[in-house]
């Protein structure tokens, strides 16, 4: 199983990104295997529609979760409509989240955060 988290830099150390359309990167974790590799968001310098373009990235590396705050409406809908879970992290480092969700720890979010409509 593949989790994907918004990530503020490039390894486990960093912290999540808490903007999920415009984190720079996306850590992909195989829970399977405990490898990951590290993605650059497709939607971070797009001028609308960053969401939309961070989900179908995803939704195309079969994640099955994904931890990050913000998840605006639309990319919300199209992550649940593609059966992802989503979950609510914070600031900490990514592999802390990790451990989080392995545990069970970690709030699934059941609504969408505000449209920011291209903006920061």
């Amino acid at each position: 199983m593949k989790i994907a988290l918004s990530a503020s830099g490039k390894d486990l150390d960093n912290n999540l990104d808490l903007r999920f359309g415009r984190s720079p990167y996306f850590i992909i974790y195989d829970l399977d295997t405990d490898q990951f590799n590290i993605m650059e968001n497709r939607g971070e310098s797009s001028g609308g529609g960053a969401g939309i373009a961070a989900a179908q990235q995803l939704i195309d590396e079969s994640v099955e979760a994904v931890i990050s705050s913000n998840i605006g409406p639309n990319a919300f809908n199209l992550l649940q409509s593609s059966d992802i879970k989503m979950y609510k992290g914070n600031s900490i480092p990514c592999k802390l989240l990790v451990e989080m969700y392995k545990e069970g720890k970690l709030q699934e979010i059941k609504e969408s955060g505000p449209s920011r409509k291209g903006g920061f």
